[in-house]
């Protein structure tokens, strides 16, 4: 399918070929009919993707500050790594379309195929997978134009809804872009009267026609107000403007009356100017986007709705409200429509939005092939009696997931393994699939795992997608005869543990790797010889994690699983491996209470005893200083003390002597992809044997059992 994309490193835009989405939750599949290109936030990102490396610090200060303190923490070039690699993610645009639902996810009833359909934060492309919260039915007497205005009708819809106008009242729009025009007609559906201001002429003689009662230049605002409200002042103001400038602002403090409303829409500088909102009690409101749902997983990705009767109006019934007005006749989008592009030559209507023509515009629909034409995807059958040994002396990788990790760390390891052929790229993410499988020289990029299940080319299949989906996609490629590689953690429950175990059982002949790369660090093993013979060990590993929001995804139990397991995992798996022996008991607590900076389950210390008599203690910290070293072991035993600090550097003490562990740096990930390709290839033992993949595993969880009950926990 076609779709536009930005590329936030070098500044071009261009319509690409990718691969059609797949469903990332409860949605749906929706072939596009028209989208609408919202000027003000699509020219903001293209601006900013067009500027130099300087031009894009100083547009993002904040942004400067985190590199500066992992320049600190990592060093320059490992920072350097990581910037570019982030810049060069190419970028979606757009998130108002229309169009016809070609199929949806099991949890979706509200909509079938062949319905037409309204979608929000959906990109400009030929199909898009929409969250079914974000999606809502189109009435036939509304066009699929007008109906890709839906979302940026909701924003108005939203800034309206916050003004909380009463029916008569006196209102003024300031900005009659595509946003207040909107918003205008908005209030006039809403019983009230309204000005409109604009410094372009042509708007406000479209403000007029469209039931605006005033219209006026800025300059002319507050005489006209006077006029319009005979001296009163208006009872809400509605920014509607998108400038760096505190002139709306400080307009709408001007001529609001006294204990008015201030509803900001736009994008504008707020520098409150405190005299007229003290002397007035004006109240100053923002609206959040679409409406409430708007940045809320829970909502937006889960599906899960709010009870409409204590939240009446949410993006959705938002998105309904604006559908329901145009149908009714009281909201006319069609009169903001100035310019129409096929999609295939978007690049010609994004030159109108950078300003490098003349030429006057608003409402820029992009049009797509009929419905017709699209079709959904064929299902792939995974297949079960794939090829099992490797072709040519290589190994066919098939890779699932192109996020952070993938990119950042993995591809660029594995590509320079002669090993490995690198033979298919999935993500559910069509943009992100072709990019990173061309930026890796995969062979071919795809949005449905099941296709690289099914290529025969391919023996090992690594997974690098959201921890919720490691189970399940370790046990498709086990039963479709593939090796599987999987990021930690293997899982993120008991029961799903017990899954993997069955599918395991199945194919014996298949192996099974997890991320446990620590293990595998040069450091690690010198460490180990140094400790042969010197047991029982008492180890302790510090890791100084770093905060991470509330609101992450790694929080989300039934998504991340939390940062013990999702991370923890790790540490647990080093000591396993230091000892060669099974955790037989484990015992976790965590900080009393949550504070800003601190979560409780990312402060967590773990107590575990081994079989062989060595005991160890797992700091995992969050409500450290980030600039400081991030992990930090220390092992005794024997008469001797061992140190590895960031896997750079570690020293070995014993006899009064102190000397540095001399070695390569690095947490393993070369070294452990490098040695399950030759185990593949060569038939041979897995890297890490299976059952100590589990009985880590079966520990981590363990933890999280103790964390909760407060028991230490016999495994």
């Amino acid at each position: 399918m076609k779709q536009i994309v930005q590329h936030i490193r070098s500044g071009r835009l261009s319509v690409q070929e990718v691969p059609d989405p797949q469903p990332a939750g409860p949605g749906v599949i929706v072939a596009t009919q028209a989208s609408v290109i919202s000027a003000g936030t699509e020219k903001m990102i293209t601006e900013f993707a067009g500027k130099g490396l300087i031009g894009k610090a100083r547009a993002k200060p904040q942004e400067v500050q985190k590199v500066i303190e992992k320049i600190k923490r990592d060093g320059l070039r490992e920072t350097l790594r990581t910037v570019f690699a982030r810049l060069d993610q190419p970028m979606p645009l757009g998130y108002s379309a229309a169009g016809v639902v070609l199929a949806t996810t099991p949890e979706v009833t509200e909509v079938k195929p062949g319905d037409r359909v309204a979608c929000g934060g959906a990109g400009h492309a030929e199909v898009m997978f929409v969250p079914r919260n974000l999606v809502t039915p189109v009435p036939q007497e509304v066009d699929f134009e007008s109906a890709a205005f839906a979302t940026l009708g909701c924003i108005a819809l939203q800034g309206v809804r916050v003004a909380e106008l009463v029916v008569g009242e006196k209102v003024a729009v300031i900005g009659m872009g595509l946003l207040g025009l909107i918003a205008a007609q908005l209030v006039r559906a809403a019983g009230c009267r309204v000005i409109g201001a604009d410094p372009n002429p042509a708007r406000l003689e479209l403000a007029k026609t469209l039931g605006c009662d005033r219209v006026c230049t800025p300059g002319q605002l507050a005489g006209a107000v006077a006029e319009f409200t005979r001296n009163l002042g208006v009872d809400a103001v509605i920014i509607a403007a998108a400038t760096g400038s505190n002139e709306p602002t400080e307009q709408a403090a001007q001529i609001a009356r006294k204990k008015g409303r201030v509803s900001v829409v736009g994008a504008v500088k707020m520098d409150i100017p405190r005299k007229p909102f003290y002397q007035k009690e004006l109240q100053l409101r923002l609206s959040t986007s679409y409406g409430p749902g708007r940045y809320d997983s829970q909502y937006e990705e889960k599906g899960i709705d709010y009870p409409q009767a204590y939240v009446p109006w949410t993006e959705q019934r938002n998105m309904a409200c604006v559908v329901d007005l145009m149908a009714q006749g009281k909201l006319d989008v069609r009169s903001l429509i100035t310019h129409r592009c096929p999609i295939d030559q978007a690049e010609e209507a994004y030159r109108l939005v950078k300003g490098e023509s003349n030429e006057p515009f608003l409402g820029i629909v992009l049009t797509y092939p009929q419905v017709e034409n699209r079709r959904p995807a064929p299902v792939v059958s995974p297949s079960r009696t794939g090829r099992s040994e490797p072709a040519g002396g290589t190994v066919g990788v098939g890779v699932i997931g192109a996020g952070n990790f993938a990119n950042l760390t993995m591809l660029p390891a594995i590509k320079s393994i002669p090993t490995y052929r690198l033979v298919g790229l999935a993500d559910l993410n069509g943009i992100s699939a072709d990019h990173t499988a061309s930026k890796f020289g995969f062979q071919r990029a795809v949005s449905d795992h099941r296709e690289l299940l099914a290529d025969p080319d391919i023996q090992a299949v690594f997974v690098t997608t959201r921890h919720n989906t490691h189970a399940p996609l370790v046990i498709e490629a086990l039963r479709a005869g593939k090796h599987v590689m999987v990021e930690k953690p293997l899982c993120l429950t008991e029961d799903e543990l017990r899954e993997v175990l069955q599918a395991a059982d199945e194919r014996p002949d298949r192996k099974i790797m997890v991320g446990f790369n620590r293990r595998f660090a040069a450091l690690t093993s010198v460490l180990r010889q140094r400790f042969s013979g010197r047991g029982p060990l008492c180890m302790h590993y510090v890791c100084n994690a770093g905060f991470s929001p509330k609101e992450s995804w790694v929080h989300d139990p039934q998504v991340g699983g939390g940062r013990i397991i999702g991370e923890g995992c790790h540490f647990v798996d080093w000591m396993v491996h230091m000892t060669q022996s099974r955790p037989i008991s484990v015992f976790a607590q965590c900080i009393g209470r949550e504070t800003g900076k601190a979560l409780t389950d990312d402060n967590v210390m773990i107590s575990l005893r081994f079989e062989d008599g060595s005991i160890g203690a797992v700091s995992y910290l969050a409500c450290g200083d980030k600039s400081h070293t991030k992990e930090f072991i220390q092992v005794y035993g024997g008469g001797a003390i061992g140190e590895i600090e960031d896997f750079r550097r570690g020293r070995f003490m014993a006899n009064g002597k102190t000397e540095p562990l001399k070695s390569s740096a690095g947490k393993g990930h070369r070294e452990e992809w490098e040695q399950f390709a030759q185990a593949v290839q060569s038939g041979g033992p897995t890297p890490i044997p299976f059952e100590q993949i589990v009985v880590s595993t079966w520990a981590t969880l363990k933890a999280i059992e103790s964390l909760h009950t407060g028991q230490v926990i016999e495994l």
